[in-house]
């Protein structure tokens, strides 16, 4: 996305939480710094890991044990980025989620499990904030953007948290470093279009990295959606709602 003066502005003044400085979230904060976004909120509560260095890529073998945030804000401010970092020292539950979403423009979540995608995504519909939504799992990555009311919502899509799920995460079944940064990149560049004002909501973008091919699929809204439909029946979050829900990436 080419910017323009008045884009810049609107950068400038935008501000962006990213859950989750990991596969998806390193590549995304990264993008969305040297486009020049004002305020990055940083949220994870682990550290850097020697096994992530492929796909993690503000993190390098110095960082090592180290707390992720203070690694991630080193390379960004190594990077050039002058903007104002805030570093969110816990995991995107259910208790600080709404406080979280509101006090940003747009959310971007990278999470590794279900869990933490549904609560973003009725977290970010209570309180009126688009959430871009990631994944990146062997060679297929995939990001889509969800406006503040949703109409499509992620629910819309998959409706309630799958309990029980036999669907294994990146690090069970495995991931591509490029294809993350793929997905982080997509990610941001989805968020960089809401700040500027030139949102595209309800496309669901795919990558395949084996067949080397990317999709655009528009998301139809449920009417009876429990989140963004037309008679709705989440209005708050409870945590019972989101068992198993850790930061990710």
């Amino acid at each position: 996305m080419n910017t323009s003066a008045s884009d810049a502005q609107r950068l400038a003044a935008g501000s962006v939480l990213v859950v989750g400085v990991g596969g998806l979230g390193c590549p995304a904060a990264l993008a969305l710094a040297r486009a020049g976004i004002g305020r990055l909120v940083l949220a994870d509560d682990d550290v850097v890991d020697v096994t992530n260095l492929h796909r993690q890529i503000l993190f390098a073998d110095q960082d090592v044990g180290d707390d992720k945030l203070d690694a991630a804000e080193r390379a960004l401010r190594r990077d050039g980025f002058r903007g104002e970092v805030e570093l969110v020292r816990s995991r995107f539950l259910p208790h600080n989620a709404r406080t979280l979403s509101r006090s940003v423009d747009v959310v971007v979540e990278g999470a590794d499990n279900f869990a933490t995608k549904f609560l973003a995504a009725d977290a970010g519909c209570l309180e009126g904030r688009p959430v871009v939504h990631g994944s990146a799992v062997r060679f297929r990555a995939t990001a889509w953007a969800v406006g503040p009311g949703g109409r499509p919502c992620y629910r819309c899509l998959f409706e309630d948290v799958p309990f029980g799920e036999t669907q294994a995460n990146c690090a069970e079944a495995g991931v591509m470093g490029p294809v993350t940064g793929l997905a982080g990149a997509l990610m941001a560049e989805l968020a960089l279009r809401v700040v500027c004002g030139r949102p595209a909501f309800g496309r669901v973008l795919t990558y395949d990295g084996l067949a080397d091919r990317l999709r655009s699929v528009d998301v139809q809204p449920r009417k009876d959606c429990s989140l963004c439909g037309s008679v709705p029946s989440i209005f708050d979050i409870e945590e019972t709602r989101y068992t198993g829900a850790i930061c990710a990436a």
